[in-house]
């Protein structure tokens, strides 16, 4: 059981929480997911490619857990483009939505310098609690 955290009077945020209240028995930890497929090969090098086959692996390490992108309750993203981000952000909702449905965790998200993998453009670590 998720519950969204909203503090009296401050505004609902868009497309995430700032707070979740989760009970369950189970927490799953996912490590940081990049944009490259099963066998560890990108198939794109497009910010909202990335994104997707990202979300996907989460889905994939989850539903190895016997859980759904409904038991989310974080997500911290890193980027290494923050205008490919914020100028894209039309295209990401309905790929996000594709893939997680309309469930929005608390989530962070951080630019950073380069992540390990070179073609990387984004990587996405995950609590879960089902």
């Amino acid at each position: 059981m998720h519950t969204t955290l909203l503090p009296e009077g401050w505004p609902r945020p868009r497309g995430y929480a700032n707070g979740i209240l989760a009970r369950g028995t189970d927490t799953i930890y996912v490590g940081g997911q990049i944009g490259w497929n099963s066998q560890c090969v990108f198939e794109t090098h497009d910010f909202i490619g990335q994104v997707k086959q990202t979300l996907l692996n989460v889905c994939a390490i989850l539903e190895s857990a016997g859980a759904g992108p409904e038991h989310i309750t974080r997500m911290t993203w890193f980027i290494t483009d923050k205008q490919a981000y914020v100028s894209r952000i039309a295209e990401l909702g309905p790929v996000y939505r594709e893939v997680i449905g309309k469930h929005f965790p608390a989530m962070s998200v951080v630019e950073v310098s380069a992540l390990i993998e070179d073609e990387a453009m984004v990587e996405i670590e995950v609590t879960a609690v089902k």
